[in-house]
């Protein structure tokens, strides 16, 4: 069985924002990079939740006077996330990823002090689970 760490996509490479981000700076790195969700990190480094194009739309239905002009001025720790995407530790299972990947499209992935290391994309885990059905010549319906 795989290590989560051959799943792994390094931070280096993942879009993600500090949690004092702006709204404005999370809807233009939404849109640019064509992404529904975003990770944030803390001053420290530490996973501190998942933005999502939902929470962003509902701060913005929900706050009189917020127009896109002014989105600079709300800091993305002022935005409820509704929907809460667990991380796994480096060192977690591949049935950790899996259970987690059915709710989320990333699973982000922290180290034993709770620093923001990487995404496993949900993409990455159906393809190693369709290339073990494949291998041992199973079929899905």
């Amino acid at each position: 069985m795989k290590n989560i760490a051959f799943f792994l996509i390094p931070k280096k490479d993942v879009i993600f924002l500090k949690k004092n981000a702006t709204m404005r700076q999370a809807l233009e790195r939404m849109e640019y990079h064509g992404y529904a969700a975003i990770p944030l990190v803390d001053s420290k480094g530490h996973y501190a939740g998942t933005v999502t194009e939902g929470d962003l739309l509902w701060k913005l239905k929900n706050t009189p006077d917020l127009t896109f002009s002014n989105t600079e001025k709300i800091h993305l720790d002022e935005i409820e996330q509704r929907t809460q995407n667990a991380a796994v530790s480096i060192n977690a299972q591949i049935n950790d990823l899996i259970s987690r990947a059915i709710q989320q499209n990333f699973v982000p992935v922290i180290d034993d002090q709770g620093i923001f290391i990487g995404i496993v994309r949900r993409r990455e885990i159906i393809e190693y689970c369709a290339k073990l059905l494949n291998e041992n010549n199973l079929r899905i319906i």
